[in-house]
């Protein structure tokens, strides 16, 4: 491809990108595919000679997008929002033509400089203090693992990367069930091991840790002679939204000098918003915090900051210096690919600096009102319906229901056979769950263009399918 035909693609890709957002509502949100479809219209080996864009173009057109599920479709109210705004998108196409990897200051310094001013940009948007600094990651999964490698080395004086885990005191940390299952997978990878999570019991409305539990716990395994490392608290949990008691929780990890990582994955962008702010009070106190700017925020993914504390124990956990690593003749300079597991960056500040300037905080707050309010909204017409029941209130836009199955049905499978329906109309998405070990369903409004008719629709499609299925 030379230069010329490198321009005309570009133009016709982005053309095809506009033509495509603009037509979501017109398409079913998942697509009506059997497994293996796709993959049978794949040729079985690939091509020996080159082959025409025109011809690749319309493969693409004809055998990938229907089988795409449309994250960016306004009535995909399922999992939590995986947002692309337009002006983020633009900012990803200028990355992609740099394809700069930017994993050292001297690499790329403007994409370090403009990390460093960006991340303060959200903290200072999310209203926490400016003890605080931080990195973009790729995605809270390895924000986490991040922040449970550096509490494993923080309780082992160190020693963990040196001297590996045998013989070392055994390992504890502690969570709720309700935290993301990115958790169990942080303490697999660490080498602390499963049976080392320690889940404390829940309660009340938002599902919250026990801490008196917690703190016994804690009591518990030091007088067993074993070693606790690290708190993981969540705020807006995947299944329910669940919450913890961030100033209750951070008190006990102070007490014990235990490090405490929050998760607040999804529901962190809504503290822009600083009504919402009482569901992290006391998030001052945790050592490291991790939230997602591309769920819902607009921020393509991937993009994910991890606030730390101190940024010397997450580097100290991290960094490795080889000298062909090394910027010579600069001290103090930041090098991001010490703060993050993975040595190779992508330039990820872009698209937050474009997509904070062109829509501007209060933008960005009138959209998470919204769709707290529509949210809410609808929570409230289903259970004035005489045949839902609300299984969890609204936590911001985030709730859960379930639909009173016939006499003769099991209430589980009726739900589970209700979702399946709603998703194979096609006029929305939705996602189920499980809770205190029952069936339901979630809702969650976040889709970046989303309005308040699509919020209706969706009030619409669940009872009349449930009356179909009644």
């Amino acid at each position: 491809m030379d230069n010329e035909e490198f321009r005309d693609w570009s133009r016709r890709a982005a053309d095809w990108g506009v033509d495509y957002r603009s037509g979501l509502r017109d398409r079913p949100v998942r697509p009506a595919i059997a497994p293996g479809e796709i993959f049978r219209s794949i040729e079985a080996s690939p091509p020996e000679t080159a082959e025409p864009m025109e011809k690749i173009f319309a493969d693409f057109e004809m055998k990938i997008v229907p089988g795409m599920t449309h994250w960016q479709h306004p009535r995909f109210f399922a999992y939590f929002p995986a947002n692309a705004a337009p002006v983020s998108v633009v900012a990803e196409y200028l990355v992609s033509a740099m394809a700069a990897q930017c994993m050292l200051w001297q690499t790329s310094p403007a994409a370090t400089e403009l990390e460093t001013r960006i991340v303060d940009w959200m903290r200072q948007a999310l209203g926490l203090p400016e003890a605080f600094s931080g990195v973009i990651q790729d995605s809270a999964s390895s924000a986490t693992l991040a922040a449970v490698l550096t509490m494993r080395e923080r309780a082992l004086d160190w020693q963990g990367n040196r001297q590996g885990l045998a013989g070392q005191a055994k390992l504890r940390v502690y969570s709720s069930d309700q935290v993301h299952t990115s958790i169990d997978r942080a303490i697999w990878v660490s080498g602390i091991g499963e049976e080392n999570l320690v889940r404390i019991p829940v309660a009340g409305r938002f599902r919250a840790m026990d801490t008196a539990a917690l703190e016994a716990a804690i009591i518990a395994d030091r007088e067993a002679g074993l070693l606790p490392a690290g708190i993981i608290a969540c705020v807006g949990g995947t299944s329910t939204g669940g919450t913890d008691d961030i100033a209750a929780v951070a008190a006990v990890a102070k007490r014990h000098g235990l490090y405490l990582h929050v998760d607040a994955a999804w529901a962190g962008s809504a503290m822009i918003c600083p009504e919402y702010r009482h569901f992290w009070a006391g998030v001052e106190g945790a050592d490291s915090i991790v939230f997602n700017p591309h769920k819902w925020l607009g921020a393509q993914f991937d993009c994910s900051i991890q606030f730390v504390r101190q940024p010397e124990d997450l580097v100290r956990t991290l960094a490795i210096k080889p000298d062909y690593l090394k910027t010579r003749g600069h001290d103090g300079i930041i090098n991001y690919s010490e703060w993050s597991v993975p040595l190779g960056r992508r330039f990820r500040a872009l698209k937050l600096w474009f997509l904070l300037r062109a829509y501007g905080l209060e933008g960005l707050r009138e959209m998470i009102r919204n769709h707290v309010a529509w949210s809410e909204g609808l929570a409230a017409r289903l259970a004035g319906e005489a045949d839902f029941e609300l299984v969890t209130e609204p936590m911001l836009s985030l709730f859960s229901f379930r639909h009173r199955a016939p006499a003769d049905a099991d209430p589980d499978e009726h739900n589970l056979r209700l979702v399946d329906a709603i998703n194979t109309d096609g006029r929305i998405y939705l996602t189920q769950t499980r809770v205190d070990g029952r069936v339901a369903i979630r809702f969650q409004a976040g889709q970046f263009e989303s309005t308040a008719a699509d919020v209706d629709m969706a009030f619409d499609v669940v009872t009349e399918i449930a009356r179909e299925l009644a």
